[in-house]
């Protein structure tokens, strides 16, 4: 017996229809960090992943964050991840490029 996940509807912009034209299921996403050695990607903790990018962050915030930063948000998401987004543009790395698609 086919369980209840196998026989619902893919509706359109679910992560099931997003991979449906690869053949691919929700599964085969990437389930662990990966970070940049020399041009290629390698695994890596949540750890070394995190401070990666906190650095990378703080360098670009010492070159000038309010120009070298910026957030796009999506008129889809909530209220609250849109105002996270540009809290944390504006607290953490100081710049006020900050945009949506919502005017598009």
């Amino acid at each position: 017996m086919a369980s209840l996940n196998l026989c619902r509807p893919l509706l359109p912009g679910s992560r099931e229809a997003q991979w449906k034209h690869l053949g691919m299921k929700a599964y085969a996403r990437i389930t662990e960090p990966m970070v940049r050695d020399g041009g290629t990607l390698r695994p890596a903790s949540w750890d070394e992943a995190l401070d990666r990018a906190a650095a990378a962050l703080a360098s670009a915030r010492e070159r000038g964050g309010e120009r070298h930063f910026g957030t796009f948000s999506c008129s889809k998401a909530t209220n609250e991840v849109n105002y996270v987004a540009q809290k944390f543009a504006r607290a953490v790395v100081h710049s006020n490029n900050v945009d949506s698609c919502n005017r598009t």
